[in-house]
């Protein structure tokens, strides 16, 4: 493992009790940086959110059309790629797992979970935070 993934593997660590992250898509019809407050878990240096708008969700549209993505977590920001999940596989479960756990509160997120669509993002660790094609 190099020293750069385990820097990213560490702030990943450090900040995965944290309310939420910062995601930053680039608009699929403006091309300007799109960025919201978004609920999220970690798992083995990934990063793992869920959309309850599915594909809808600009966001989800946005990375569709480039997958390219940043996200600032506590102190730092870094620069991934996402990807979704597909329907029953095991990282699909365990996003909406790790999600569902974090944020629930008796069974009020059951439903949400189920039903959204899990994204998955990897961090390049070596790559600069710029979203820029």
């Amino acid at each position: 493992m190099t020293e750069a993934t385990r820097r990213v593997q560490s702030w990943l660590a450090r900040w995965a009790k944290a309310p939420y992250a910062y995601l930053t898509t680039i608009g699929r019809r403006t091309g300007r940086p799109h960025r919201i407050e978004i609920w999220f878990g970690v798992d083995d240096g990934r990063m793992y959110l869920l959309s309850g708008g599915r594909e809808r969700s600009d966001w989800v549209r946005n990375l569709q059309a480039n997958p390219r993505v940043t996200v600032e977590l506590g102190d730092e920001t870094h620069a991934g790629v996402a990807r979704i999940l597909q329907a029953g596989t095991a990282e699909g479960q365990r996003a909406r797992g790790l999600l569902v756990d974090k944020y629930r509160e008796g069974d009020n997120l059951d439903a949400w979970g189920c039903a959204s669509l899990p994204v998955a993002i990897e961090f390049a660790a070596d790559r600069s935070p710029s979203l820029d094609t």
